[in-house]
């Protein structure tokens, strides 16, 4: 019997590390296929996908962009949960000035619970975990300590590599790379039986022409 594999995505993690880049097009990623690259088809089967998140309520540009995304792959089996922003005033320290700095709440934290409830509920055998934010590493610890017949392993975003040192002196923890990236995309449009459009590509994440 294969073994089952479930994959945890810090979503914003990923993106930023995506962004980075400087290829718009590699954001409109598919999840689960880019999950599937790292698992052993031979012996293994994907059976879940978890992608943690928030929309950027203020932002209606990028909020339609981040809806289409989430769209599209849940279309293709991969369940989403949202967290949210908080607004914080802040206070200039030079000139006075006050501004609100928005942070995302809850996402890291529903990441470790849904990872550690499927250890202690046995959804899988492997967990895949797509973050470089060592706040991951008591979860991983625990899982480790508490089912030690559960693997981990920490997929580092694009050039984050360097930044999982404390992931890599615990738990396996490899590199997602841009051919990753480049042999997952999503497809630029999908229709259901009837021919309604269930997603579309935002042209920002277009290829160039």
């Amino acid at each position: 019997m294969k073994q089952r594999v479930c994959c945890f995505v810090d979503g914003f993690n990923l993106y930023h590390a995506i962004d980075a880049l400087h290829e718009p097009r590699l954001k409109w990623v598919d999840l689960w296929g880019l999950s599937e690259a790292f698992i052993t088809p031979a012996s293994e089967r994907l059976v879940a996908v978890h992608y943690f998140t928030a929309l950027a309520y203020w932002l209606d540009e990028p909020r339609r962009r981040h809806r289409a995304f989430i769209a599209a792959n849940q279309h293709l089996g991969v369940s989403v949960t949202l967290g949210h922003f908080k607004e914080k005033p802040r206070t200039c320290r030079r000139c006075g000035a006050r501004h609100i700095q928005r942070e995302e709440k809850e996402s890291d934290v529903n990441l470790a619970i849904q990872l550690l409830h499927g250890a202690a509920s046995d959804g899988f055998d492997r967990a895949l975990v797509i973050s470089a934010d060592s706040d991951l590493c008591p979860p991983i610890r625990l899982i480790q300590q508490s089912y030690p017949h559960k693997r981990v392993t920490v997929l580092a975003p694009p050039n984050r590599y360097a930044q999982c040192r404390d992931f890599r002196s615990i738990t396996d923890t490899r590199k997602i790379r841009r051919k990753h990236l480049q042999n997952n995309l999503l497809p630029a449009i999908a229709h259901n039986r009837e021919g309604r459009e269930l997603f579309r590509r935002p042209q920002a994440y277009a290829p160039p022409q």
